[in-house]
């Protein structure tokens, strides 16, 4: 009965021992198979940068190419260039024996005007051209005087009330005195040109023709105020700018 006993009691401690190893064992296992995927998973990853760094070094190598040759262009154009160059340079050589043939043709040809006699006969006929000639030199300067001094007649007198026009308001005002304009008879007698250099100081696109202000410098510099206020009924108004 003893024996059994203690033949029993081996049999439960070889089972609990081979349990305890075989658990043991089994762990260490699975750590292994963690360890032996975790390596598989680091292998796939280093191949995918392997690949991704060999793509991009043929990029480099063809873009290295690319610049190589673009080079060997560049340094083939200016080597074309300099000989265009030097034959547009051997050119003016040919040209500057022309001046010295004009210069001494000159010369040559002064000697002639001493030789006619009858030249002096002709006093009469050369003094009857220039009094033709000077009415009309006098003329254009008589129809221009006209026209400078109306463009200064408006800057010399009283300033005008320019925020009465549709568009102006205190800050154009300032804008348009400080360019000079400080009347109606001015804005009035405005060119394409004079516009277009107000509106690029001010900043504008076309609204001086679209507010009319030309119109309106014409009907208040006649002083046609019944007109003004029936054509432009909202100048002077809030609205006014």
């Amino acid at each position: 009965m003893g024996t059994f006993f203690y033949m029993l009691l081996a049999f439960l401690v070889g089972v609990l021992v081979g349990w305890f190893l075989w658990g043991r064992q089994r762990g260490e296992l699975d750590s292994l198979r963690g360890d032996l995927d975790r390596t598989r998973s680091e292998r796939d990853r280093l191949r995918a940068d392997s690949d991704r760094l060999t793509g991009e070094l043929d990029a480099c190598g063809k873009t290295r190419a690319d610049l190589e040759r673009r080079l060997r262009e560049a340094q083939a154009t200016p080597a074309a260039g300099t000989g265009a160059a030097k034959a547009a340079s051997q050119a003016p050589a040919a040209l500057m024996s022309t001046p010295a043939a004009a210069k001494s043709a000159p010369a040559a040809a002064k000697p002639a005007p001493k030789k006619p006699a009858a030249a002096k006969a002709a006093p009469a006929a050369k003094t009857s051209a220039p009094k033709a000639s000077v009415p009309k030199a006098t003329a254009a300067p008589k129809t221009a005087a006209p026209a400078k001094a109306t463009a200064a007649k408006p800057a010399s007198g009283k300033p005008d009330n320019l925020r009465r026009l549709i568009g102006i308001g205190p800050v154009n005002e300032k804008l348009l005195k400080a360019q000079g304009v400080t009347s109606f008879a001015q804005i009035a007698a405005w060119t394409a040109a004079d516009i277009k250099r107000i509106e690029d100081v001010m900043n504008f696109d076309g609204r001086i023709a679209r507010e009319r202000w030309i119109e309106q410098a014409k009907l208040l510099a006649a002083g046609d105020e019944t007109e003004f206020a029936k054509q432009f009924p909202t100048a002077g108004t809030a609205s006014n700018t």
